[in-house]
């Protein structure tokens, strides 16, 4: 077989292979927007595997420049998926769209206008420093929200997912800065080769996990425990009497930047089973959302209290363990469905 027909073959393989997940992951998990997203990226590496090529060139087809813009811009898509991918309570606001868009135009401009016009060197460096600028954002938040993600198989297969992406993506964004002119059918056959088994390996791994646990449909709160939850497991029972005392009496929650690992270290048990007992016994699959909710019911007693009328709304989150107003709101907002303003005003008039 000729360089070219494998070249080909391995572009077809992974246009094929990404489609068949866009369409997968759509149909199954409409209503979840890490899901979506992930859709939208397999969409846009679809682009990316028809369109890529190692090396600058000046002029590019017309039917070629939108498909390379819309190749660039997919990497703000996969930088919104990690996101997702990582928080349950992550939304896409319309600036996200606005980056997307900036980030495309300027590629379809270096493809028809830039290029053509003798800078192609130029716009090629400038379009790959914007995907590695992505990439890094995409590890930093992978590396930052990992610890908090309580359910074991999708917390391995998510950061391989993220990690094998940026790999690639960085090291293809590296080449074409170095590379600079043509790299050769060698190359841009390799290249293509690569690309097929890395969309092969992350779509296997997508498939040896459980779609519910890699994207969770919307689900209630889980509610905050008064009691340990019946369990068969004497040990587990003990552990939860213990995580409710420091939760309880201690409010450990309020402690600046409490950790999984430093809550474990309390109990004298290792993070993993801690994470363990909190995913399967409480319900939870996030454990700032687990820190959250038990600052949420301190901040909502507090402002129900006639006797705190008069404090402001921040204390009473800086309080209860939050470090700012923002997020407190948020928070407040996505367990009770108002503001905290709103809430204590409808509490005194209740009252």
């Amino acid at each position: 077989m000729t360089l070219a027909a494998t070249e080909l073959a391995c572009r077809a393989a992974s246009v094929a292979l990404l489609l068949v997940l866009a369409a997968a992951l759509f149909s199954q998990f409409r209503h979840v927007l890490a899901a979506r997203l992930g859709a939208a990226f397999a969409l846009g590496s679809a682009a990316h595997a028809a369109s890529y090529s190692i090396g600058v060139s000046p002029l590019v087809p017309a039917w070629h420049a939108p498909l390379i813009a819309v190749s660039t811009g997919n990497i703000v898509v996969f930088w919104l998926f990690t996101r997702a991918l990582f928080d349950d309570e992550f939304r896409v606001r319309w600036w996200h769209g606005l980056i997307w868009g900036l980030v495309t135009a300027f590629s379809f401009a270096g493809c028809v206008w830039i290029a053509p016009g003798g800078n192609a060197r130029f716009s090629v460096t400038v379009v790959n420093l914007i995907v590695l600028g992505f990439i890094a954002l995409a590890i930093g938040q992978t590396i930052a929200s990992w610890p908090a993600d309580l359910v074991e198989r999708r917390r391995r297969v998510r950061v391989f997912i993220v990690c094998t992406s940026a790999i690639y993506g960085g090291l293809s964004a590296l080449l074409q800065i170095a590379i600079g002119g043509s790299a050769g059918d060698v190359a841009n056959t390799v290249n293509t080769g690569v690309l097929a088994c890395v969309v092969a390996i992350i779509t296997y791994a997508m498939m040896r996990v459980d779609g519910a646990d890699l994207f969770p449909a919307p689900a209630a709160t889980p509610a905050i425990l008064t009691q340990p939850a019946a369990v068969d497991e004497s040990a587990d029972q003990k552990l939860i009497h213990a995580l409710m005392r420091l939760m309880a009496d201690e409010r450990i929650y309020r402690h600046e930047n409490i950790t999984i690992g430093v809550l474990a270290g309390r109990l004298k048990i290792p993070e993993y089973r801690l994470r363990r007992l909190i995913n399967q016994r409480l319900g939870y699959r996030n454990f700032n959302v687990f820190l959250n909710n038990h600052r949420i019911e301190e901040a909502k007693a507090a402002l129900a209290d006639p006797a705190q009328a008069e404090v402001p709304v921040i204390t009473i989150a800086m309080d209860a363990g939050f470090q700012s107003l923002g997020p407190f709101n948020r928070a407040f907002k996505a367990v009770t469905g108002v503001t905290p303003t709103e809430y204590r005003r409808l509490k005194a008039v209740g009252a």
